[in-house]
């Protein structure tokens, strides 16, 4: 079964990001046990919210955009993997493994829908 595992932050959490948090040389070994067990669909990393661009609609249901860095947006989204492995219990023990679910952060686990 596949799921993502979306690698989540809050931008408050001062052991997020560059203060804090894992550091990337934890995350560079993670992936590199995660692709060799083989479970890895796919992966990559985002870039920093201050490049993001936001298009939503108005009250009237036109097309609006704006750039980030958003205020509003507490949690972000640092990277995703998406992973085929036989159940959700072992996709929590990769999620578990993760850095990005070690304090100032979260691993948010859901089934890729079969369509």
């Amino acid at each position: 079964m596949k799921y993502a595992m979306l690698l989540m932050g809050h931008h408050n959490d001062p052991d997020c990001g560059e203060d804090g948090g894992a550091d990337p040389e934890e995350f560079f070994a993670f992936d590199k046990e995660i692709t060799e067990a083989g479970v890895v669909v796919t992966s990559f990393a985002l870039e920093d919210q201050d490049v993001a661009v936001k298009v939503a609609s108005n009250a009237d249901g036109g097309r609006i955009t704006s750039s980030g860095p958003f205020a509003e947006v507490q949690e972000f989204v640092g990277g995703v993997y998406i992973i085929d492995v036989d159940g959700v219990d072992e996709a929590i023990e990769w999620a578990k493994k993760s850095p990005g679910s070690a304090p100032g952060g979260h691993v948010e686990l859901r089934p890729v829908a079969p369509y």
